[in-house]
């Protein structure tokens, strides 16, 4: 079993060095189920595991210049305050009700991700360009309460708030993000520790594995498209965090009446909106297309705007 944790303890550090997150996504599960730890030690050690971790992946990223230090460091700062908080007070959360809370905001997360940029709407800031301060205040503090409460490293909310919200390059965002999630996961930890112990021999086993993943994944992040490092992430997220569900809801729930019909009730709205925004675009579209009128001579002429 020890070799297996290893194995798996590798793909921590490959999908922290690449997608810049991940991290605890993938280690709190190895170490409820194949390590057999409580919810809360897990949650404890994988903030230890992730924030060793990230450092040794932020190094190839630095680098290759794909870090914004100001930005990191300002949204790290204000995110370790949001984690401190958040670590206090999963003390008194029930470990089932945090994995469920984790599980559903990885796929509010992935959500965010996969979606299609909207006509118009999307937007990149240039890699030589900061985020705002009252922005990143913002951002920081709500994805750092989320890293200390449900033991997150944060990765899977830093890089959608740096991408999507802050519009930053995708590979420029992964490399940031690791430089947040090191700094507010040892935060984190030590808003659990006040009540939690961890294993130190399991914890620095899945951590020297995981770094080396990370190094290897740092090496190859820089040879992904964009687009396609997006849309990796997006579908990763999705994956855990049905796995992380399934885990902790009954069988009973998912073979509720009540439950499929939630779920097709869901599926509904998603695509009469889907269609509803197809509709809108196909009109905005005719709206556009430029008038004809005929010619003295009788054949059609397209109008000018001027007109």
């Amino acid at each position: 079993m020890t070799a297996v944790i290893v194995a798996v303890s590798l793909l921590i550090g490959v999908s922290l060095g690449i997608l810049g997150g991940g991290g605890s996504i993938l280690t709190v599960p190895i170490l409820v189920y194949l390590a057999g730890q409580e919810t809360k030690e897990a949650i404890a050690t994988s903030l230890f595991v992730v924030g060793v971790t990230s450092i040794a992946a932020l190094i190839p990223h630095a680098r290759a210049h794909r870090v914004r230090w100001r930005t990191g460091l300002l949204f790290g700062a204000f995110s370790m305050a949001g984690a401190y908080g958040g670590g206090r007070l999963a003390e008194y959360i029930p470990g089932t009700v945090l994995l469920v809370a984790f599980a559903l905001m990885m796929l509010a997360t992935a959500a965010a991700m996969l979606r299609k940029p909207r006509p118009g709407r999307k937007r990149t800031r240039p890699a030589h360009k900061d985020l705002p301060l009252k922005h990143i205040a913002v951002e920081g503090l709500v994805v750092g309460a989320v890293t200390g409460l449900v033991g997150s490293g944060g990765g899977f909310l830093v890089v959608p708030a740096l991408a999507i919200l802050g519009g930053l390059p995708m590979g420029i965002a992964v490399g940031t993000s690791l430089l947040v999630i090191a700094m507010k996961s040892f935060a984190g930890l030590a808003g659990h520790l006040s009540g939690v112990s961890i294993d130190w021999g399991l914890a620095l086993t899945v951590t020297a594995a995981a770094v080396i993943g990370s190094l290897i994944g740092g090496r190859l992040a820089g040879r992904i498209p964009q687009d396609a490092l997006r849309k990796a992430f997006g579908w990763f997220v999705v994956v855990m965090g049905v796995f992380v569900l399934a885990q902790q809801l009954d069988t009973s729930v998912w073979t509720h009446p009540a439950t499929w019909s939630a779920l097709g009730a869901a599926a509904t709205v998603s695509v009469a909106v889907r269609l509803l925004r197809y509709a809108r675009h196909a009109r905005a579209g005719s709206g556009r297309l430029p008038r004809q009128r005929p010619l003295p001579d009788g054949g059609p002429r397209q109008s000018t705007a001027s007109e």
